[in-house]
């Protein structure tokens, strides 16, 4: 009876299971590597399915304009659709696979535990217990697909002089990892980069780093703090 009355969430919940699933069957090539690949492009489907499915939730009413479309981009949920994407069709990364498997894990977990409790309050105790683990590490589960987002941009650069991805997806990338810094909903991609920017800054400052590499790394610091985004 909960799962029929909540209809769109259940079916974001079998479809986040469904990425799960494709996702660790592509990370543990248990079937074969030439099967794995497949695995990839199928995580990366049902993930778009399940973002396109909440973009839907949280904006009902499509309009064909600019202001539905600028209202969509800053949805969390629009910029996963895009992500899945910009991948599905290009050479299986696992760095790519990663952000996509552990949102689906936190979300489809916060749900079985909604499914458990309308079951019953005491249910599946050692699922209940497993579930609580994995919610007591969300932060640093966030944190690790924050890092993931943000180094897959030079991962994209290297997919193109390698001969492995395409001309526009540095481009493209670029534009979701812009969206993912002004997220309302998810500061961690933000966090990360004040981060890392600290710890970079705090190591070409001793006396031991050679001044070349103080001075490329502070011009390289200078260059992506301009291509930030203004974030209200």
């Amino acid at each position: 009876q909960f799962l029929m009355a909540n209809k769109l969430d259940t079916a974001m919940w079998i479809s986040r299971l469904f990425t799960v699933y494709c996702s660790a069957l592509f990370v543990l090539p248990l079937l074969g590597l030439h099967e794995a690949a497949s695995f990839y492009q199928r995580a990366l489907l049902a993930n778009a399915l399940t973002s396109a499915l909440r973009l839907h939730q949280r904006l009902p009413h499509f309009q064909l304009s600019r202001a539905f479309l600028a209202q969509a981009l800053l949805e969390d949920s629009c910029h996963y659709l895009l992500y899945s994407l910009i991948f599905v069709n290009s050479y299986p990364v696992t760095m790519s696979i990663f952000p996509v498997l552990l949102f689906s894990l936190l979300h489809a977990a916060t749900y079985t535990k909604k499914v458990l409790d309308a079951r019953s309050s005491n249910s599946l105790p050692f699922l209940r217990n497993l579930l609580e683990k994995l919610n007591a590490n969300q932060q640093n589960i966030l944190k690790f697909i924050a890092c993931n987002e943000i180094f897959l941009m030079p991962a994209t650069v290297f997919m193109l002089f390698s001969g492995q991805g395409s001309l526009l997806q540095p481009f493209i990338y670029y534009r979701f990892l812009t969206l993912r810094y002004s997220s309302r909903r998810n500061p961690y991609c933000r966090t990360l980069f004040t981060e890392l920017r600290i710890v970079v800054e705090h190591l070409i400052m001793k006396p031991s780093c050679p001044i070349f590499v103080r001075r490329l790394c502070l011009r390289s610091i200078s260059f992506i703090s301009r291509l930030a985004p203004t974030v209200a």
